[in-house]
């Protein structure tokens, strides 16, 4: 191929009395950088660019777009500089190309890491302009075209990143016939099997289709003629792979019972032409209850405007038709690539500036998701495929996956509203917040000022701009409780040797012991007592060295150490070194765990010297223990005992229903731990709490436990106690 004529003659169509030397230029420099290199299917590198540089030319894109889609390789092979690009093309095609390339220099710990920086990279660059997305789409698609000459794990995670990330962002900004072919080659590579019996399915029945087709077509028109409705065109096509092979999974159906394969599209004059063609579809098929849409008056966010309905149509058959004018033809088949103003200071059109502040949304939604997987997950969840549109009482429609309830709704329209969320009216009835809303359900959100997320709402939502909200707001909750708690301690803790948190700031001692605390500031470290996880000993020591403790102190603590051993003399225990714990610096001594935390193997552990009673092992965090005199504390670790089991405390807080105890019962005991006492009560808002004592090997088997409670759909908390 490399030949730019073509590429010429496709911009030059809808470019016209615009200079395209730019063009040829920008050929003549790929040309020559990336001469010898090769495609994965072995032509020449620049007959790819030049394929993906036709396609934004096809899709009428402007001129630095097509340039971009040439030169979208030389940052990629390193073939040139983004400041090359920049000086020799200008700053727009630079900005488009750096970001459609997403390179990075930086090493990741891990895959997904890497995988997830580089999507958010993208996904930033997307928001600030929508061009970036429409050059990585074309070159995405070039790419999938060839993924046959890739190993097969290279196939299938190609494949899978088209399928969960590309297609569905070619659909948000509304160009549905790449979305379809993304969707379809994407199949092809992760379900080869099923791909090819539903291919061999298609072209065996392909003679009767057609000849169906035919015959809708001739009914459409006859009937409309009558209505006085004179179609522009009616045109039947079959859907393409991937959404029959959704129906069946979904449906749980075989091939031979979806009747839908072929969709029909009525393209009429007027907006008055399409309700009046629906009205005579109607009239001469049954329509199928709940498949009736209208996004003319309530357009999709990627201003996608059409009406849908599915029929019993000839023989019994579902027939699905969609009725639309010649513009919203045009806008559902290109999308943002249909009217989109690039031009500085070009007039932006109310459904262009809606689907830009729809993805500038998706953006901001997920740029404080740290977590890689969490991220991915996130991600997914924003690019869902609708399946329920509802209203606000302003007719505002909102795109929800099936299942969402009020407060996804509540998030879908502001966080704000969603974090203040007390209730909610549905088609002007009060519902609880967990009601499954229906297509067309117009909802009210009720508000209160004081309102704030639940934890339990994290059970009811289904989008992940709700779930990720509401986790923010939680951390962030917690986050200040531990700060509050750290600060009264650290306050009450340094007054006993006259130190105050002012103080330390005032006199520089901060700076060394924030570093060899290792936290990062002041709250940082509050907050990591008030969690528990640094301790008040570790802080005092970090604070006050051991020589500056008083002779009295000492003494005071060898007196306590004494009484102890004489204690655990005359009661006939001797134990030099328990079976589980293993005292530094103490011998003699009688040793219990402590009832009020009941630590286990793997907790950070902390012992206290009691009166007259030996030394009891507290969890370093226990409440009890930071409440006692640092000076009867003991520094113990545990030892290995792989044959002793301990008991430990948990409150599991979940949705009263029927047989929760033993579903609860089977997953504490599937993971091998055993119930000691379990106590139970349900709350007036209908919550059980179950006060549950198990015996588990260490902190890590526990953990596990936790984890497995907290994975079943009922459970709103599981914690120790």
């Amino acid at each position: 191929m490399s030949d730019i004529k073509h590429l010429l003659s496709l911009a030059s169509g809808h470019l016209q009395g615009v200079d395209l030397a730019p063009l040829t230029e920008a050929y003549e420099f790929v040309v020559e950088r990336h001469a010898g290199q090769e495609f994965v299917n072995g032509e020449p590198y620049v007959d790819h660019l030049l394929m993906v540089a036709s396609s934004l030319a096809a899709m009428r894109l402007d001129l630095d777009s097509i340039i971009a889609g040439l030169l979208h390789g030389t940052l990629k092979e390193n073939v040139a500089t983004l400041e090359e690009v920049r000086k020799k093309f200008g700053n727009d095609v630079a900005h488009i190309v750096d970001g459609a390339t997403r390179i990075t220099n930086v090493r990741y710990n891990s895959k997904l890491t890497h995988q997830a920086e580089n999507i958010r990279k993208l996904l930033l660059a997307m928001g600030a302009d929508i061009r970036v997305l429409l050059v990585k789409l074309a070159d995405r698609l070039q790419d999938m075209l060839f993924l046959d000459a890739l190993d097969e794990e290279e196939r299938r995670a190609k494949a899978r990143e088209t399928m969960d990330l590309y297609a569905p962002l070619a659909s948000r900004i509304g160009i549905e016939w790449l979305k379809r072919e993304l969707e379809d080659l994407a199949f092809k590579y992760l379900f080869p099997v099923e791909y090819a019996d539903l291919n061999r399915h298609l072209e065996s029945t392909l003679a009767e289709r057609r000849a169906y087709v035919d015959e809708v077509i001739a009914i459409l028109h006859e009937k409309l003629k009558t209505s006085n409705v004179v179609p522009i065109r009616i045109i039947g096509r079959p859907k393409h792979m991937y959404s029959i092979y959704k129906k069946l999974v979904v449906q749980k159906i075989p091939l031979e019972r979806v009747y839908d394969k072929v969709a029909f599209r009525i393209i009429v004059g007027t907006v008055k032409d399409c309700y009046q063609a629906l009205g005579t579809v109607h009239a001469e098929w049954t329509p199928v209850p709940g498949r009736i849409k209208d996004f003319i008056s309530a357009p999709k966010s990627n201003n996608y405007q059409s009406l849908h309905t599915t029929v019993s149509g000839p023989r019994g058959h579902f027939i699905e038709i969609q009725i639309r004018t010649e513009e919203m033809d045009r806008i559902a088949q290109e999308g943002v690539a249909a009217h989109w103003a690039y031009k500085e200071g070009q007039k932006i059109s109310s459904g262009d500036a809606r689907l830009v502040n729809s993805l500038k949304q998706l953006v901001q939604t997920l740029q404080d998701v740290e977590d890689p997987s969490e991220f991915m997950e996130s991600l997914r969840g924003e690019l869902f495929e609708p399946d329920i549109y509802a209203l606000t009482p302003t007719g505002e429609v909102r795109e929800l996956p099936r299942g969402s309830t009020p407060i996804d709704f509540a998030y879908a329209i502001h966080s704000a509203v969603g974090d203040t969320c007390v209730g909610a009216k549905v088609n002007g009835q009060i519902v609880q917040l967990k009601y499954e809303l229906q297509n067309g359900d117009i909802v009210e959100i009720l508000t209160q000022k004081q309102q704030h997320p639940r934890r339990a709402w994290l059970q009811m939502v289904k989008t992940s701009r709700a779930r990720n909200r509401i986790r923010q707001y939680l951390r962030l909750e917690e986050k200040e409780r531990s700060l509050k708690i750290g600060r009264e301690i650290c306050e009450k803790e340094l007054k006993k040797y006259n130190i105050n948190l002012r103080g330390l700031l005032k006199g520089g001692h901060l700076r060394l012991l924030l570093k060899q605390l290792h936290c990062a500031s002041l709250d940082d470290m509050l907050i990591r007592v008030g969690n528990g996880s640094l301790t008040i000993p570790q802080l005092m020591r970090a604070l006050q060295p051991e020589e500056f403790r008083d002779a009295e102190e000492k003494r005071r603590a060898a007196e306590m150490v004494e009484r102890a051993q004489h204690a655990a003399q005359e009661s006939k225990v001797h134990v030099a070194k328990s079976e589980s714990f293993d005292i530094q610096g103490v011998e003699g001594m009688l040793v219990k765990i402590s009832q009020c935390c009941r630590p286990v193997p793997g907790d950070a552990i902390i012992g206290f010297i009691t009166t007259g009673s030996g030394i009891s092992i507290h969890k370093a965090d226990c409440a009890n223990l930071l409440a006692t005199d640092p000076d009867r504390w003991l520094d113990v670790s545990w030892t290995s005992s792989p044959q002793r089991t301990h008991r430990a405390a948990l409150l599991i807080r979940a949705e009263d229903r029927k047989s929760l105890l033993t579903e609860i019962s089977g997953t504490i005991s599937a993971d091998d731990a055993d119930i000691v006492e379990l106590n139970a009560r349900t709350t007036v808002e209908n919550i059980a709490e179950l006060d549950v004592i198990l015996k588990v090997v260490d902190l890590k088997h526990l953990q596990v436990v936790q984890q497995h409670l907290l994975q079943m759909p009922e459970v709103i908390e599981v914690r120790r106690r």
